[in-house]
């Protein structure tokens, strides 16, 4: 059974300035979500499904699905803010979707098969699809449990221009995910990496492997999600900024012991577009690969 790849797209860009989802950053106007189709579908991935906005569906369908589905079969679904589990209702207080795990929690109708989770604005090399589609071929039905993630040094997926949100990751003997803390303002001060929390700075070390949100799961995973959702709402219902995390989740299942979490490591290199300012960079190291062969010039 071929994997399929759920990209995240629905996020609202406010650090970036505009729908970097869509932004066209390739030589002929790709968007970094059309290069991570492109290296899923070599790797194997047989489906992908975009988890969007409402407003956005129109220049999506234009602008990307009609591309991708030239080379692999695709399909999106909405993130709606209104989709919660029964019992519950939106308040009114709440303005955006709930987060990455509610993100993943949309694409529940359309995955039935193990699946990759990644988000539309990183890049994160055809390695890191081949890497993740080979863990997935050693994987039967006995192992619903048993999910992944693709890990990345933290001073690789830095940006120049402000802080990064992370997932710092801990790994057992065995390469397992152990614990995962999402860090929302990392940032490279003089010659040390940092993540600042309050009026205090912590040190972490260059080569410390973090969550860039790209994770593999098996379809049990939508079960566990709707259990931990159903607990997250009972205790913020009523918190306008609260987010549902998916490293949150990952989080609980391995303390629970309700699934196990490889972290993969592959020679993969991540940029991305966090902020405007990125955008530049990002476009010469897309003419670069296409220079080098990597990709073709239009796709």
């Amino acid at each position: 059974m071929k994997p399929t790849l759920v990209v995240l797209a629905a996020g609202m860009g406010s650090r970036y300035g505009g729908l970097k989802q869509i932004d066209k950053l390739g030589p002929s106007g790709q968007a970094i979500l059309q290069y991570s189709v492109f290296d899923a579908a070599r790797a194997g991935f047989g489906k992908v499904v975009f988890v969007i906005r409402r407003d956005i569906e129109k220049d999506f369908n234009e602008l990307i699905i009609s591309k991708v589905k030239k080379s692999i079969d695709a399909e999106y679904v909405f993130q709606d803010k209104t989709d919660l589990p029964v019992g519950f209702s939106l308040p009114e207080t709440r303005e955006k979707p709930w987060g990455t795990a509610h993100a993943v929690y949309a694409a529940r109708t359309a995955v039935n098969e193990p699946f990759a989770v990644i988000n539309a604005d990183d890049f994160y090399g055809k390695e890191a699809y081949q890497t993740i589609a080979q863990y997935f071929s050693t994987l039967d039905a006995k192992d619903s449990g048993k999910y992944c993630m693709v890990g990345y040094p933290v001073a690789n997926t830095l940006s120049e221009y402000g802080t990064v949100s992370r997932g710092i990751c801990n790994t057992d003997a065995n390469g397992n995910l152990t614990d995962v803390v999402e860090r929302t303002k990392i940032i490279r001060e003089n010659s040390k990496i940092v993540f600042i929390e309050g009026d205090s700075k912590t040190e972490i070390a260059e080569n410390s492997p973090v969550s860039m949100n790209f994770w593999g799961f098996q379809p049990s995973f939508f079960k566990h999600l709707e259990t931990y959702f159903t607990e997250f709402l009972k205790e913020n219902i009523n918190a306008p900024k609260a987010e549902f995390l998916i490293p949150w989740v990952v989080d609980k299942l391995i303390k629970k012991g309700d699934a196990t979490c490889k972290v993969l490591t592959s020679n993969a290199k991540w940029f991305g577009v966090t902020y405007k300012e990125d955008r530049p960079a990002v476009v010469k190291k897309f003419q670069d690969l296409t220079d080098s062969g990597e990709y073709p010039a239009d796709f």
